[in-house]
């Protein structure tokens, strides 16, 4: 079994997408933590865009699906958070430019 690590989740995460805005869950600054225990448990801590996002059981479930298709994951748990709560300042350099935020 291999150690999964923070850039593995990263990088499965980046695949989330959020289909309102076009832009993947880490660019869009939604994720807050990701944590690795030493049997390959996975915590991810996240936020989405607001409260009242209609499509966050589908990011979530896709979040969950993604993290649990890593090789060798163990149990997946995710933490949906309200704080620190999302702003626009969270999204990434790159998306940015690509969204003219």
């Amino acid at each position: 079994m291999h150690k999964i690590t923070v850039t593995e989740v990263t990088e499965a995460l980046k695949k989330c997408v959020d289909p309102e805005i076009g832009v993947n869950i880490v660019d869009l600054g939604l994720l807050h933590n990701i944590r690795i225990d030493g049997s390959n448990n996975i915590y991810v801590r996240l936020t989405m865009t607001s409260p009242m996002c209609p499509v966050t059981s589908v990011i979530l479930a896709d979040v969950q699906l993604r993290l649990e298709h890593i090789a060798d994951a163990g149990k997946v748990e995710i933490d949906l958070v309200w704080e620190p709560a999302w702003t626009p300042e969270m999204i990434s350099e790159e998306a940015r430019m690509n969204m003219q935020v």
